[in-house]
């Protein structure tokens, strides 16, 4: 991947030379070094597949990468907070910003896993084409007919969501955290875990008992097609349920917050899961 540092995957070393850019998570670092190509030097923040991001907590390395950025793009929706505090640190003159909760116009009370959404990341890669031919007027052509070649690979992702709604709308799942739920929900499926459990999961809390409750029941009575299951942020009660659903017969399907280690790209990242999922759901 030309251009492409610290993702987490891919090459590790960066050409020497290059805009420097910050992507707070490793999916829009990916789409800065496909937009960008070798005219881009990428620093993604959040790229341990292992990590839970919402533990992260900025280090100097960090900060100095943003302090030197000529382009930054972080997500919002309270998911990487910790940018804007990078951020407020240092304000060179010409830095460009792209707060993607602002550009896709979504408030602060929606799901934050908004880069499941292959309309963001077309407006992330619209965005981010603009800004570099901002600051490389000479490359704007270029920056153009990669943000296009992008956009081919979302076009994949959005085809093979809308031949999964074909054949599996209405199928029931159940989710341990709604990461995927964008996608699950282009694609027609129902959610039957309670959105309460969905919550506390995400926020770190222990669901109510009637909510577990109500897990196991799906999940033993076989009521669900599949359990997505968040495969980077798990808890004793997450694993607990994977290993009842494989007990139970339930197809688990993992899904991640960045894009995990053994991937090119978010394309592929994308695509892998969604294959997945259909092998799920056949059974």
């Amino acid at each position: 991947m030309a251009g492409a540092a610290a993702l987490g995957c891919g090459p590790a070393a960066p050409p020497p030379s290059g805009i420097p850019v910050v992507a707070a998570e490793n999916f829009y670092g990916d789409l800065l070094a496909r937009v960008g190509g070798d005219r881009v030097r990428v620093t993604s923040i959040l790229r341990d597949p292992s990590a839970d991001p919402h533990q992260y907590e900025a280090s100097p390395t960090a900060a100095a990468a943003v302090a030197d950025a000529r382009l930054v793009v972080l997500n919002g929706v309270g998911y990487d907070d910790f940018m804007r505090k990078l951020l407020a640190a240092s304000a060179p003159a010409g830095r460009i910003v792209i707060d993607v909760q602002e550009l896709v116009g979504v408030g602060d009370d929606v799901n934050s896993h908004i880069w499941y959404r292959t309309g963001t990341m077309r407006s992330v890669a619209d965005a981010a084409a603009a800004a570099l031919a901002r600051l490389d007027p000479a490359n704007a052509s270029s920056y153009a007919a990669r943000r296009d070649a992008y956009a081919a690979g979302l076009a994949e992702i959005d085809r093979k969501v809308a031949a999964l709604r074909t054949a599996y709308a209405g199928a029931p799942i159940a989710f341990t955290e709604a990461v995927a739920e964008y996608q699950t929900d282009a694609i027609g499926l129902v959610v039957l875990t309670p959105g309460s459990f969905m919550r506390a999961i995400e926020q770190g809390l222990d669901p109510a008992p009637a909510d577990v409750a109500a897990m196991d029941d799906l999940i033993r009575g076989k009521r669900v097609r599949a359990l997505l299951y968040n495969s980077q942020v798990t808890s004793p009660l997450t694993k607990s349920l994977r290993e009842l659903a494989a007990r139970s017969g339930v197809p688990v399907v993992g899904v991640a917050e960045t894009i995990p280690s053994g991937f090119d790209d978010y394309r592929e990242w994308q695509l892998a899961q969604l294959d997945d999922l259909e092998k799920a759901l056949a059974r």
